[in-house]
């Protein structure tokens, strides 16, 4: 557990042994602090990456910083998260401090300066914005709204929403979740098992469609236990796809 400590130098072995522990020390921390630190950085999620990034890096590139002594800062840190996240939970103040609420930028057409000064937003970028959702023209904008995690929500007017089927009085059918249930073969015995089926039932279904399981590249199953099988075919430049 040498490499652990603060050296003169290390040995080869004991540099791979640094990198493997903090890998799996990292991998531990970014699992304990949840998946929407991962997903959506908000304020408090990106000075606590800056953080733990600096405080283990060091570590890695010089024998003279022990590895334990890190952790043991990272560790605490985790705490400190996992503590300011629960008390946004019960402390408005500092939920708001951390979490403000959205910044109004466009309201039927009109844009709020004000607003855009605060979130720090050029005209440029709010077009931009714009355009990446496919709105030409800012007065087809009812609402927009510069979010904590930095995104901008944007609403049509009613007038310029494209139309539901409910609008126009058309039957659909019901929604179908398509999932993989077979992947190169292999079975996915998860969600076979949350669908309430065995491996005979699909082996049947597979059967049914003159296929062999172990041959499939891709089959899947809907909520209506509808299952399509994909066969691997190459295009006009020998390149496989699945269709």
């Amino acid at each position: 557990m040498d490499f652990f400590r603060s050296q003169e130098s290390l040995t080869t072995m004991q540099w791979i042994l640094r990198a493997v522990v903090a890998y799996l020390f990292l991998l531990i921390t970014a699992k304990s602090l949840g998946q929407r630190s991962i997903s959506q950085l908000r304020f408090i999620d990106f000075v606590i990456a800056l953080l733990l990034g600096n405080i283990l890096a060091h570590p890695l590139s010089d024998e003279r910083l022990g590895l334990a002594g890190s952790m043991t800062t990272t560790i605490v840190l985790v705490v400190l998260y996992l503590g300011t996240s629960w008390l946004s939970l019960k402390w408005n103040g500092l939920k708001h401090f951390l979490d403000p609420p959205p910044l109004l930028l466009i309201q039927h057409g009109q844009i709020h300066m004000h607003n855009l000064s605060k979130a720090r937003i050029s005209l440029d970028h709010l077009f931009s914005e714009l355009r990446k959702q496919q709105i030409e023209d800012v007065q087809k904008v009812a609402l927009a709204l510069w979010e904590p995690g930095g995104t901008i929500s944007m609403f049509l007017e009613t007038q310029h929403q494209p139309p539901a089927a409910v609008d126009l009085n058309v039957h659909t059918s019901p929604f179908a979740l398509v999932e993989p249930i077979i992947i190169e073969g292999v079975v996915n015995n998860k969600l076979l098992h949350k669908l309430g089926k065995n491996d005979a039932w699909l082996e049947s279904k597979i059967r049914a469609q003159n296929q062999d399981m172990k041959q499939i590249a891709l089959a899947t199953i809907d909520t209506s236990e509808q299952i399509r099988i994909y066969k691997l075919t190459q295009d006009k430049h020998n390149k496989q796809i699945l269709s």
